[in-house]
């Protein structure tokens, strides 16, 4: 492994240019004669004696009631009493004056904000700390993320990008060993295959469901072996520990500033003298964990949040109740041993005592806390901030390959830096979960969008490069980010002439419906070849155009369908023109709502369809769109409409979509019969959610989509949309202002009804992977008992929802969101929450979005998919989640004779990956790069594929590769697993054993074997092997 960081050292010291030292870099990492770190450096363990493991740590939020600069600087004290830059001088400074005493550090975000603002005096010293184990780091991401709402690509992202600094900065010595997800409001499946992959040895949980728990305390099963995923087998098997106190103290044993228990007073001659008393009262509670864990080592927490402000406090205290109850152990003969430790050291003591452990395969969601708090309403919650974060995924992975791919220079990396750490902020448990303060909330959202405007400098300059081709002259366009999901962009709507570029981030080719904000009129789109290509001009919905605070004049989306290639680019020439023709509408109706013909002159002009709407709401039943077509809408009398949607290669899909609420709980959440819903916390005051009715209906039709408009009581948009060219139902939804005039917080949700016989079973993703099987009121591991029948039932969905008997209906989303089937074929999903008071979980104030005194309005997507062909599901479920990225340019001045002399079409790709890859992972690392390939067919299928790396990209020549671990951060061939004793079995499925009465075989696992040949690489069903290779351009 030490070869790894030797092979890095170049690059830390390109770097770490914040680092001043008068000692060389090499120096400050490797440890001196006499010095240890990690596992080697752990306390020495006694056996026959119970090794009391103290841990003083801090939980760092990375925003939550404060801003991340009110955290780190200690500002607003008024609202929480924290200053991250005081906790780390602070401990520096305790640790310096006893070599006994340890400390972890978690958030990678706050550590190197402080580290670059410190002295080499302070940095020779916390590189000491670090060389000799007496501050280690666990953890080590960018921060804690949350394992709901976050896709995996984010995650592995905001770990490399934490991971990065603290091994670019300390080397083999600032390794974390152990995950550290012990605030997390549950826990993913994904996410402990994922940080198996990434080399820790252990991962620490703090909250599980509290019936889960108590089982585990009762069955000593707080410790396990985790299997991450079933296709990958032993190799996502990663130990996990329940900690016992979450991650607080045991009561009576805070000794912050922040609290309020007694200090150990040992003056003899005081009244306060406490000393037998405290020590009685610790070495109970260590005896009474004890009895839930299976070896003779326990792990008390000794910290909380935002804890060492004054580290003096608490290092005092702690090396008295250790001291005397060590002495006291040794005087009575109690078998009891207190000693400084760090969770790595605890784990470690774990593996020598070789225990057999009990296995988990399924994973921790829902979490709930008592009998009426399930932590279910932030899978839901703030849902415009969690559009926003799945769209800075989408600007980051294009800036980050278009830097490579066009050989961009190497000073743009510190713009890129800049959104991989907004991004990293936005994965904190605090922040895409929608659990923070409103006035933090808009600090995510402006430090996202200020990252995100800055590192399009990146996307500007490739995409000018490649217009100008071989000649290198060509204009300098602007490609303006658009806000299209309010259906505004300032660019398209008051430019004449503008050209249109669309990135697709994917390798493989893809086709996107484009849709540009436009002014009423009559406009000709011609694409790369000159062609002049077909379009339809749709009016934008009333609702839309009321959105608050949406600043646009915008009439109509102009739609045509972009065709493109493999992490390719291509740029459309848009002109608004004159016509003396007449402007018809829809050139696909049969026949007028009257009777009137329309089609002998409903051609006339297929370039530019002009959709009209038209009012279907009084016809009762059977709408006819068009002779020999299914009608697309029926029954507008009811809650709901029932969509028949045409789909290219589909025969027609019957299902109803219907919208309705649940009213929230109202209490003052003194006892858990009067919890209230708020942020965290779904809780409806009725286990039926009331129907929203139908007000209208209205229908349009074109040339490449069809769509029906229903407009719902309560402020809700349906629109089921159909495109003639894809094999997916759309259906956009908007909803809001959810009006609160009533005092009644709402929770709205949409309901797929289906004729499927689904049994109680559905499936959701975990983290936008692999599917997990969820049963109604069941839980895989204990017997369930359910007080709330609604929230106990909602899991979340990153991506992907379906229910299945037979055929299979699939809704996938355009963002995190809570999802379950409360009803025998029915897909339901949250999908906005307006609610007036707070669910005492230190919030402190009400999920209550407002614009310009107005409730929030959401807009957004889902697709529907009936297919059950896993490739074309995964493709699907890739382009909804990364979707080509679209800018606009004004382009007057420019004819479009000098238009076409231009390079508006670029491929950075050989071929298309092939079926069941995909490119998860492109960027500059150094003077290299990075490369992640993932391969996302099961076992199942026939699931081993090559791929040769030197035939993926144009103009790129591989010279070499090393395998990493999935973080990059330790050579793959450097990396032992630990494995593990267990007492259960692990099966070949979980999806299969989970309900099932049938026979299932147990897992087995055979050698894992790599069959590369070179540049020739294969993967095997699930992986995603990622290598640091060394390049050079080719042209």
């Amino acid at each position: 492994m030490v070869k790894f960081y030797a092979a890095m050292l170049v690059l830390a010291l390109l770097c770490l240019l914040s680092i001043s030292s008068s000692v060389p870099l090499h120096d400050q990492i490797t440890p001196r004669p006499g010095e240890t770190c990690g596992y080697e450096s752990c306390p020495k363990t006694e056996p026959g004696v119970l090794n009391v493991h103290i841990v003083p740590h801090t939980h760092d939020d990375v925003g939550w009631l404060k801003t991340v600069d009110q955290y780190y600087y200690g500002s607003r004290n008024n609202i929480q009493k924290a200053g991250v830059q005081y906790i780390l001088d602070s401990v520096v400074k305790e640790l310096w004056e006893d070599p006994k005493r340890r400390f972890i550090y978690v958030e990678t975000a706050f550590f190197w904000k402080w580290w670059v603002r410190q002295s080499r005096r302070v940095k020779s010293k916390v590189h000491t700390l670090v060389r000799q184990g007496r501050l280690q780091f666990v953890g080590g991401a960018w921060s804690m993320n949350d394992e709901a709402a976050v896709h995996y690509q984010s995650t592995i992202d905001q770990f490399t990008w934490g991971l990065s600094k603290l091994n670019e900065t300390f080397g083999y010595c600032g390794l974390p060993r152990v995950g550290w997800q012990i605030d997390p409001f549950g826990h993913s499946r994904e996410l402990a295959s994922l940080l198996s992959a990434m080399g820790y040895d252990g991962l620490f949980l703090g909250r599980i469901d509290y019936q889960d728990k108590r089982t585990r305390l009762r069955d000593k099963t707080m410790e396990m072996v985790w299997r991450g995923d079933d296709d990958l087998g032993k190799k996502s098997d990663i130990f996990t520990g329940a900690l016992y106190n979450t991650y607080s103290p045991p009561a009576g044993f805070c000794f912050d500033v922040l609290c309020d228990d007694e200090p150990i007073v040992d003056d003899a001659g005081s009244p306060l003298y406490n000393v037998d008393n405290k020590v009685d009262r610790f070495l109970d509670i260590c005896r009474n964990m004890a009895s839930s864990y299976r070896t003779q080592n326990v792990l008390v927490t000794m910290g909380d949040d935002f804890h060492y402000q004054e580290a003096t406090m608490w290092f005092r205290n702690l090396d008295k109740l250790i001291a005397y109850s060590n002495l006291k152990a040794a005087k009575d003969d109690l078998k009891i041993k207190l000693f400084y430790s760090t969770p790595n050291c605890y784990l470690k003591a774990i593996k020598d005592a070789n225990p057999v452990l009990p296995t988990k395969q399924d994973d921790f969601f829902p979490y709930a806390s008592d009998p009426t708090a399930y932590w279910t309403g932030y899978f839901t919650s703030r849902p415009t901030t969690k559009y926003f974060e799945r769209e800075g995924n989408a600007y980051l992975q294009m800036v980050k390959q278009l830097q490579v791919l066009s050989n961009l220079e190497r000073h743009n990396e510190f713009i890129l830096n800049e959104l991989k750490s907004a991004m990293g902020i936005m994965q904190h448990h605090d922040a895409i979960t929608g659990t923070e303060k409103q006035h933090v909330a808009h600090d995510y959202e402006r430090i996202l969008s200020t990252a995100i405007d800055d590192a399009l400098l990146v996307a500007r300059q490739a995409f000018n490069k490649a217009a100008q081709g071989d000649s290198g002259k060509a204009p300098l366009f602007s490609y303006d980010r658009c806000h299209f999901n309010e259906s505004r962009c300032h660019t398209s709507e008051t430019s004449e002439t503008f050209m249109v570029t669309v990135y697709n981030p994917l390798a493989w080719g893809v086709r996107e419906a484009v849709k540009l904000p436009v002014t009423y009129g009559h406009y000709e789109v011609y694409a790369p070849n000159g062609d002049k290509i077909v379009t339809q001009l749709v009016e934008i919905p009333d609702e839309v155009k009321r959105i608050p605070n949406r600043r646009s004049e915008a009439t109509h989306e102009l739609v045509f369908i972009a065709h493109l290639h493999p992490l390719g680019v291509k740029s459309f020439y848009v002109k608004r023109v004159s016509t003396t023709k007449r402007a018809i509408a829809n050139g696909s109706y049969l026949e007028w709502i009257s009777g009137e013909g329309v089609r002998s002159d409903g051609y006339l002009d297929r370039l530019n369809q002009i959709a009209d709407v038209k009012d279907l709401t009084n016809l009762g039943l059977d709408a006819i769109v068009d002779e020999g077509k299914e009608p697309l809408w029926e029954d507008a009398n009811g809650t709901g409409a029932a969509f028949k949607g045409t789909m290219k290669k589909r025969e027609t899909d019957d299902f109803k979509i219907s919208f309705a609420y649940y009213p929230g709980c109202l209490g003052n959440n003194e006892v858990p019969a009067n919890r209230s819903s708020g942020a965290y916390i779904f809780r409806p005051n009725s286990t039926k959610a009331i129907g929203l009715n139908v007000e209208s209906v209205s229908e349009i039709s074109g040339d490449l989509l069809s769509e029906v408009r229903t407009k719902i009581r309560g402020n809700v948009l349906s629109i089921k949309r159909v495109y003639k060219e894809f094999d997916f139902i759309e259906h956009e939804w908007l909803v809001g202002p959810i009006s609160v005039d009533d005092g009644i917080g709402k929770e709205y949700v949409v309901k797929y009804q289906t004729d499927i016989i689904n049994n109680g079973e559905f499936y959701t993703d975990s983290n936008g992977r692999q599917m997990l099987k969820r049963k109604l009121n069941a839980r895989p591991q204990w017997n369930l008992t359910l007080t709330e029948p609604v929230p106990g039932n909602y899991y979340p969905v990153t991506n992907e929802i379906y229910i299945e008997n037979g055929e299979r209906f699939t809704v996938l989303t355009d963002r995190s969101q809570g999802g379950t089937s409360l009803v025998e074929g029915e897909v339901e999903l949250m999908l906005h929450r307006r609610l007036l008071h707070d669910d005492a979980f230190g919030v402190g104030e009400a999920l209550n979005e407002t614009v310009l005194g107005s409730g929030l309005v959401v807009r957004g997507k889902h697709r529907i998919l009936r297919s059950k062909d896993p490739v074309e599901i995964a493709k699907s479920v890739f382009q909804m989640h990364l979707p080509p990225v679209v800018f606009v340019s004004d382009a007057s001045g420019l004819s479009y004779e000098q238009w076409m002399r231009l390079e508006n079409c670029k491929k950075f790709v050989k071929t298309p990956m092939p079926d069941g890859l995909h490119l998860l992972t492109l960027e500059p690392w150094g003077d290299q790069i990075l490369l992640r390939i993932e391969n996302y067919k099961t076992g199942a299928e026939d699931s081993t594929i090559e791929i040769d790396l030197q035939g993926i990209f144009n103009g790129i020549h591989i010279k070499s590769v090393k395998e990493t671990t999935l973080a990059a951060n330790q050579w793959l061939d450097d990396y032992d697993k630990w494995t593990w004793n267990t007492e259960g079995d692990f099966y070949e499925s979980f999806n299969k054993k989970y309900g099932s009465f049938e026979a299932v075989n147990k897992a087995v696992d055979g050698p894992d074997v790599r069959e590369d040949e070179g540049l020739k690489i294969k993967l095997k069903a699930k992986e995603i092997r990622s290598f640091i290779a060394d390049i050079e351009y080719t042209d």
